[in-house]
């Protein structure tokens, strides 16, 4: 039997937002109408009997693509319930469960679809076509808006087509000029949030808002050199438009409605795609106290890398990443040319990968492009062919810098090339870490070996600017991580660069820099590893930093393969605690943004039954730079008290006590 209030609020939707065809959500809660009048056709939201959206085009301005004023229309539906397991991710296991209406319209020469699904954590919908006749169709702009019924608060980053480094603008939705997606919000003075975005995006530009009027999104798409937004095949479906729904901003967090949007995977074999934890020589470029390119300070030299991968071996990490190891990089701000398998001569990677191998420690190769995208697609093949010989399973991937002939990186163009790294990756085994890269729209699920990628403002944004504040990493979890992971590259012990800034030959590299620190406290740095996910995650501080350092046994102890998440508590651009599962240990990781917090985190995720030790890893209020590290055993059935000084964390192991024994 359902719920009553699921019947009164069926009941609502019936009375106040009634049209056809329509598709409401499994609980009931939200509804989506669709109309017709000739040829457009307009789609509306109810959630809990209250509009959300009003009625707010659909469609595509594109050749072909209008069906005559008298086609056939056939509306069918259907419902969907499976759970389905994924080989890593926040969670490994995941259901999938939606109410679907399909709206048809079919002529001679086409038929076009709507389709529709409602989840109980929101809804999506998206453009199907399949032409009779001619080779192509044109994409000249995409109809679709978003009307709200009511105001509501943003938060999101501006449009842009060529980056999402960017900070953060927290606006009334009558406000917003534009914005790139996620654009999540929250309708004022309800107990209801959003975020709007897209799922499985391929071969098509991405989705940016832009305000029309009032309170109206507008979808605008990235577009080529000639002004068109996309160039398709007569049979096609566009990515997902996707609006999430929650109760709490949390909910948005814990909804896994952009996975299920994505198709199975098409990976037979996924054994060898693994999460890990891995350490790298890039900082010290950032810092200035290493180079790209061969010098005197050359960061990735022969020495350097064996002393990395006995580090990693000697800490329980999995994996070494080494910028710079390359020919090219005395290219940089040139003609953008990259050897991808020459290494310098002062890096003997045969002898290193050997070295890795026999220390089962994994090397990372990375692949800086400059935006050289033909250069690098003509290599693809062979350079992969390369790494998989040397044993290598994963690569990071960076474009920082301009394509050519005017294309942007987040057009049809750009989606097309990184969806053809991920793909050739696979060919060869190989793991992808895309570092100025395409909005993740939930493909992992289809391309598992697309682990985690950058698309935000990350840590190197602290070694040569004003940085990132607190309430911008509190306000990271309810954005940009609602599309997915992400390599924000955490963990800074050195806050203030003591060590960096006492080396006489530092160079300004980007600018000064000698302003420059970390803008939290060191438990925050370490409450990062949690609460920002990501299945490949950076100790990302000079392995220097970490030696001797009792704190840095909370990375030790980390798992990045987790098998649970959930969000506990948070509220945008304030604060946020997350807990992960990884096998039987869990771990707690909580921050807030530039005012001192208490919270009080009941600990029912923990399994009955079972005491824990729980290894707490707290602000010391007096000095942001130490941690105070205690231990305490606990139950599913206790609460801990959670204080954070200003701009702090607190990150917590809990471990079964017989484990421990």
């Amino acid at each position: 039997m359902k719920p009553i209030y699921y019947l009164l609020a069926s009941a609502l939707l019936l009375t106040s937002c009634a049209q056809s065809p329509s598709v409401t959500s499994p609980d009931g809660n939200i509804g989506v109408y669709i109309s017709r009048d000739g040829t457009s056709l307009t789609y509306n939201v109810c959630v809990g009997g209250e509009q959300l959206i009003l009625p707010s085009r659909l469609g595509l301005d594109a050749d072909g693509l209008i069906p005559d004023e008298d086609a056939k229309m056939t509306v069918s539906h259907s419902s969907f319930d499976e759970t389905w397991q994924q080989p890593w991710g926040e969670n490994k296991e995941i259901r999938n469960h939606y109410n679907e209406v399909a709206l048809t319209l079919s002529d001679d020469n086409l038929e076009y679809t709507v389709r529709v699904r409602a989840f109980d954590d929101g809804l999506a919908f998206r453009y199907e076509w399949n032409r009779a006749s001619g080779d192509s169709v044109v994409v000249r702009d995409e109809l679709t808006e978003f009307a709200f019924a009511r105001p509501a608060t943003t938060w999101a980053i501006p449009a842009s087509f060529e980056t999402y480094e960017l900070e953060y603008r927290n606006l009334p939705l009558d406000s917003v000029s534009d914005a790139n997606t996620p654009l999540t919000f929250q309708v004022d003075s309800a107990a209801l949030f959003g975020s709007i975005h897209e799922a499985a995006l391929y071969d098509y530009p991405e989705m940016t808002l832009r305000r029309t009027d009032g309170r109206t999104l507008k979808a605008d798409l990235a577009p080529m050199p000639d002004g068109v937004k996309a160039y398709l095949p007569a049979q096609f479906t566009t990515p997902w438009r996707t609006i999430q729904l929650g109760q709490t901003a949390c909910d948005l967090i814990n909804s896994g409605m952009i996975l299920n949007l994505n198709e199975p995977s098409k990976i037979a074999d996924t054994s060898w795609i693994k999460p890990q934890k891995y350490v790298g020589i890039w900082w010290g470029m950032h810092l200035g106290t290493m180079t790209w390119t061969m010098g005197p300070r050359h960061g990735a030299t022969t020495e350097n890398a064996i002393r990395y991968i006995d580090f990693a071996a000697d800490n329980n990490l999995q994996g070494v990443l080494f910028e710079g190891w390359n020919e090219g990089w005395e290219n940089w701000g040139g003609n953008q040319h990259f050897d991808y398998a020459k290494a310098y001569a002062d890096f003997d990677i045969d002898s290193i990968a050997a070295y890795a191998r026999h220390k089962n420690i994994e090397l990372w190769a990375h692949n800086e492009t400059g935006g050289n995208i033909p250069e690098y697609e003509a290599a693809l093949d062979s350079t992969f062919a390369y790494y998989q010989s040397l044993g290598i399973h994963t690569v990071k991937t960076g474009y920082a810098g301009g394509f050519a002939g005017g294309q942007y990186h987040h057009s049809q163009y750009g989606v097309r090339h990184y969806q053809k790294v991920v793909e050739t990756a696979a060919k060869y085994q190989l793991m992808v870490d895309a570092h100025e890269p395409i909005k993740e729209t939930g493909i992992r699920r289809t391309w598992p070996n697309m682990m985690t990628r950058e698309g935000a403002r990350g840590m190197e944004w602290n070694a040569w600017s004003a940085g990132n504040t607190p309430e911008y990493l509190c306000t990271l979890p309810f954005v940009r991580l609602l599309s997915g992971p992400m390599d924000y590259t955490p963990g800074i012990f050195d806050i203030n660069y003591e060590r960096a800034k006492a080396d006489s030959g530092r160079l300004e590299w980007n600018g000064p820099n000698d302003y420059c620190k970390i803008n939290t406290t060191v438990a925050r740095q370490i409450a990062n590893w949690v609460i920002i996910y990501s299945p490949l995650q950076m100790a990302a501080d000079l392995i220097e930093n970490y030696e001797g350092h009792d704190a840095f046994r909370f990375f030790r102890d980390f798992n990045a393969d987790c098998d649970w998440s959930k969000a506990l508590q948070g509220e945008i651009g304030k604060y946020i605690a997350v807990v992960r599962r990884a096998g039987e240990n869990f771990y707690f990781g909580a921050g807030t943004d530039s005012e001192a917090r208490t919270l009080t985190v009941t600990l029912d995720f923990l399994k009955d039954g079972i005491t824990y030790t729980a290894r707490i890893y707290a602000d010391d209020p007096a000095d942001p730079t130490k941690v105070v590290i205690s231990e305490k055993q606990v139950t599913a059935s206790d609460t801990i008290t959670v204080e954070m000084a200003p701009s702090g964390g607190q990150a917590i192991t809990f471990m079964p006590v017989i484990a421990n024994t």
